[in-house]
């Protein structure tokens, strides 16, 4: 089953925030957050992340329903992906190196705001490009 595009675009756009507050405060507690919201989108979907669950409940019942829909398996391997960004940033804050914290924040912080912004998904991008390669290999 499809799912509304505007969901993950206004997860993304939650992220953006909750990233960039981690690079100002380099909170690891506000990381391991942002680390468990990609683990629940990664392992059930969008859809079952805290920020879809938020989209569903209070943001979608007051912008009318969806004119756009997608695959739901390409957001959900870019919460894959974001998932290890968030590991690897949560791994350089607790235990060092500090840059590595850094590092991977800014570049999920990056993706997000691509999302948030331009509708543009990097994760879903890649997924497609793997998918393509697999196809043409069998």
């Amino acid at each position: 089953m499809d799912i509304d595009v505007r969901g993950p675009r206004f997860g993304a756009a939650v992220t953006t925030v909750v990233l960039a507050v981690v690079l100002v405060t380099s909170s690891a507690w506000l990381l391991a957050w942002q680390t468990l919201a990609f683990a629940l989108g990664a392992a059930g979907g969008v859809g079952r992340s805290p920020y879809g669950w938020l989209f569903r409940k209070a943001v979608r019942p007051r912008i009318g329903p969806p004119t756009e829909f997608e695959a739901p398996q390409p957001p959900r391997f870019a919460q894959a992906v974001g998932l290890a960004f968030a590991v690897l940033g949560l791994v350089g804050y607790t235990l060092g190196p500090a840059w590595l914290g850094l590092a991977a924040t800014g570049a999920a912080l990056a993706a997000a705001f691509l999302n948030a912004v331009f509708g543009y998904c990097l994760g879903c991008e890649m997924y497609l490009l793997v998918r393509r390669l697999t196809v043409r290999v069998e």
